[in-house]
């Protein structure tokens, strides 16, 4: 692609999208005055107000016009349902949209990546970039970090029925853990969460909105990539939509992939990085013939247990009381704490179950004083209790593929929940250590009525039936773009997409293997690993340089 309009602007980087990795990548290579970096969000700044209270996931997840909403394709590991996908489409990406909670993940989810190829990437090379982007409010220590810009604060709204649960999971044999992201994730506790002050602290927040002011730093909004432009085999611009009308930049160094597991392999796709058979058969000149592009999709499917309490003071109620709600408010402009700084969940831990391995938790649970149907509908009117599971290490993968050739179309989504039935055993044990935990005496005279799956559900078989029927994402999709030492793996340890120069991706797609909890800690620490590798290719150094 030669370039014959003086009129198309040049950059150093070039990055796509402005998610949790775009707006970490934006601030660290913009520090340095003399790079110029263009970033492409295709979606408009997140001004609204529940963007930035913590509770207002509850209505902005599947609101049309802050996230896109993916659809996988119908299989009998769902019954036969679709799964709606939402993913933040607003600069700060799906930070800006998502639960809040700040986990890493296990140290052995690392170990596994270095195993599968990603060298550089065990525990104890990734530990520095988790420590270096956060700033937590319980102080710094070995494991975490008080001087970032992200704000990771312990859980700031106390309640009686979680405290009981917690309670019960320790007289069902779990420990009591402090602190998640410390030296272990196994036991149960309270959850923390991407919270500064009164706000959410979304990547947008944390690591954009301070770099604005920068000269250097450009950034679109409501633009669609469309494709990476190439030279031979040498990515030298981008291209996308603004307002309908066809644009381009070039770039000097590297264009920068952080659309996300499900769009960063859908551009490459477009630009001819993807297998042959599918680039062909949509007519797609071929830049290089990389068949994993868009495979090695994983996420989490969460089951929820719903118990309705005999007292009615679940937040099912207490939210449809204007006195409790103004009490709230109160509490939250007053002292930053109670209700409407909770997340998608309040507390929870991780366990094993009889197939974990090495005493590696297997499951992990999330657990919320209240009920309701998914994010964004009415909460249930009866006193509901939540505690869901998921199982931290599917086997089962899935995959994506472009439909055609067109941008705005969403890309074939073949989740393959449960094709491997490991993964239904495991879910199944967790189901029935949910009910264990439920009936221990610190919890067990709170509730009365089973609601989700229900006593009738007593056998494994229709456990499973149950959780096929009414399961869904806990939206942690990741791996489409594999990290990998080799050959047949999308990009390299240095997150350089191979076959290609000048072209990287740098965000959740290219975890070789899905973490074990949530997945938006492990993301930052990507674009923080990730950015230093950037800027000491850029300074022509071969280790990676200390941001600071």
């Amino acid at each position: 692609m030669r370039f014959n309009s003086q009129d198309v602007p040049s950059y150093d980087f070039i990055i796509v999208g402005s998610g949790s990795a775009g707006s970490l990548l934006a601030n660290r290579l913009s520090q340095d005055p003399k790079n110029r970096v263009l970033v492409i969000e295709a979606g408009g700044y997140n001004r609204n107000f529940w963007l930035k209270l913590p509770v207002g996931y509850f209505r902005t997840i599947y609101d049309d016009r802050f996230s896109r909403q993916f659809r996988t394709q119908p299989s009998e590991g769902t019954g036969g349902r679709e799964i709606v996908w939402p993913r933040g489409r607003i600069v700060g990406g799906s930070s800006s949209i998502n639960g809040l909670i700040f986990i890493r993940g296990q140290k052995e989810d690392y170990e596994d990546w270095q195993k599968l190829g990603a060298l550089t990437w065990s525990y104890k090379n990734v530990l520095p970039y988790f420590r270096r982007l956060e700033s937590y409010n319980g102080g710094e220590n070995q494991y975490r970090g008080a001087l970032g810009e992200l704000g990771v604060s312990d859980l700031r709204n106390s309640d009686p029925f979680c405290s009981a649960w917690v309670q019960a999971a320790q007289e069902y044999g779990l420990p009591f853990n402090p602190d998640f992201n410390a030296d272990t994730s196994f036991g149960v506790g309270s959850y923390q969460l991407s919270i500064k002050g009164r706000w959410r602290s979304s990547a947008a927040s944390a690591f954009l909105k301070p770099a604005l002011n920068r000269p250097n730093l450009t950034i679109k909004t409501k633009c669609h990539v469309t494709r990476v432009l190439f030279e031979d085999q040498m990515a030298v611009g981008v291209e996308w939509f603004d307002n309908g009308k066809t644009k381009r930049a070039k770039v000097n160094c590297e264009v920068i992939l952080a659309a996300g597991a499900l769009q960063s392999p859908q551009i490459l796709q477009l630009s001819g990085i993807g297998a042959k058979k599918l680039l062909t058969k949509h007519k797609i000149p071929i830049v290089f013939d990389s068949p994993e592009v868009g495979e090695n999709l994983q996420d989490h499917y969460q089951m929820r247990t719903i118990v309705k309490l005999k007292e009615r003071k679940s937040l099912n109620n207490q939210i449809r009381n204007p006195f409790r709600l103004a009490q709230w408010g109160l509490q939250w402009l007053l002292n930053a704490t109670g209700p409407l700084t909770v997340g998608a969940g309040q507390v929870g831990g991780g366990a094993c179950t009889k197939y974990a391995k090495n005493g590696r938790p297997d499951i992990q649970f999330n657990v919320m004083p209240l009920s309701v149907d998914k994010p964004g509908m009415p909460l249930h009117k009866y006193a509901g209790f939540t505690a869901s599971v998921w199982q931290c290490h599917p086997k089962s993968r899935g995959s994506l593929k472009i439909n055609s050739s067109n941008p705005l179309e969403q890309p074939h989504i073949e989740a393959n929940y449960f094709s491997d039935p490991t993964d239904r055993n495991v879910i199944v044990e967790g189901v029935k250590i949910l009910r264990e935990i439920s009936n221990q005496s610190s919890f067990r005279d709170l509730w009365d009525v089973e609601i989700m799956p229900g006593l009738e559900s007593k056998t494994d078989e229709q456990i499973w039936e149950q959780i096929r029927d009414n399961g869904g994402t806990v939206f942690h999709c990741v791996g489409t773009c594999r990290m990998g030492s080799d050959k047949s793996s999308v990009v390299d340890p240095e997150l350089k997409v191979r076959g290609v120069t000048g072209l990287r991706v740098i965000d959740a797609s290219v975890m070789p293997k899905i973490t074990s909890a949530n997945t938006n800690a492990p993301t930052l620490m990507i674009a923080e690993k990730g950015a230093s590798m950037v800027l000491g290719s850029k300074l022509g150094a071969s280790e990676e340089i200390d941001l600071g």
